[in-house]
């Protein structure tokens, strides 16, 4: 089973005093590429999410986003640094003092300066962590489920192309079959008409026209492309996360089709060998987004 690097997962979850909300984005990368998105509450955690998600999610880009939303008591409610407050205040009655300054409303100058008054913000005790953990343990499931879904509407695809390069191949093996009777009879003919004014050797002339037929001969290729298309096939249907040893094979399969249509001299065999590239490379483009 095949695992697209396309995804995407969602959850939620709430406890006594926050909302969770987690969201995976993943899309292709040669190597796991992850991008965190945390609220600053959660930073002390990044390394152990980093390790959560490495477990989860094999390869591609992926964007996880973490919000931690407090309930309404706890939006609306602040905190007073009294120590600081009391430094603030202390220090403006002394330079009060030191000028001769009669403005005594010292009790708002120091509630209105920085840090002084803050919204609430939760300690890393009071950060529900186990809770959130689940729901991006959750997040990550429902993203491999998507993956899953993808990379089997994906194997079905690279099937179909696979199919296409196969019902090609026949299709050159049909070819083939009398290829080198019609090059022969063909050489031989020429030969003819030129022996009136040209002395052959005829020995000479059976050697040359192997040893061309043999640079012509596709019997090989044609054995390990076939071979080549099986391997692939075994390997989409059998191997799980096989996106980069699928591209090794497609790799082999384009050198077997290129000879061919390098050595055919054919224009049967090498129209259908331009049809079989266009496959190809529709392959290897569908292989990118394999894990």
């Amino acid at each position: 089973m095949q695992y697209s690097m396309t995804g995407y997962g969602r959850a939620e979850a709430t406890t006594f005093r926050f909302k969770i909300k987690s969201e995976v984005r993943t899309l292709n990368s040669k190597f796991l590429d992850f991008t965190p998105r945390l609220p600053k509450e959660l930073n002390f955690k990044e390394t152990q999410i980093r390790n959560l998600v490495s477990e989860h999610l094999k390869r591609g880009k992926v964007m996880l986003t973490i919000e931690l939303e407090l309930d309404t008591e706890h939006q609306n409610s602040i905190q007073v640094d009294k120590s600081l407050f009391k430094a603030y205040y202390e220090e403006f009655l002394a330079l009060s003092k030191e000028v001769g300054s009669a403005d005594e409303d010292f009790v708002k100058l120091a509630l209105g300066s920085p840090e002084v008054i803050s919204q609430y913000a939760p300690s890393e005790e009071e950060i529900p962590w186990n809770e959130i953990e689940k729901c991006l343990i959750d997040t990550l499931a429902e993203c491999n489920s998507f993956r899953r879904q993808e990379g089997e509407t994906l194997a079905e695809t690279l099937t179909e192309y696979l199919g296409n390069i196969h019902v090609a191949l026949k299709k050159i093996e049909k070819a083939d079959e009398n290829r080198t009777t019609q090059i022969r009879a063909k050489l031989s003919k020429s030969l003819e008409e030129i022996s009136d004014k040209v002395k052959v050797d005829q020995n000479r002339f059976e050697q040359e026209l192997i040893f061309y037929l043999e640079r012509l001969d596709i019997s090989e290729e044609k054995v390990r492309l076939k071979q080549h298309l099986e391997y692939f096939e075994k390997t989409l249907q059998e191997q799980a996360c096989a996106g980069k040893k699928l591209g090794f094979i497609a790799q082999e399969i384009g050198r077997e089709i290129n000879t061919i249509g390098s050595k055919a001299n054919h224009a049967e065999i090498q129209q259908t060998v331009v049809d079989m590239k266009d496959d190809l490379e529709k392959i290897k483009e569908q292989i990118l987004n394999i894990i």
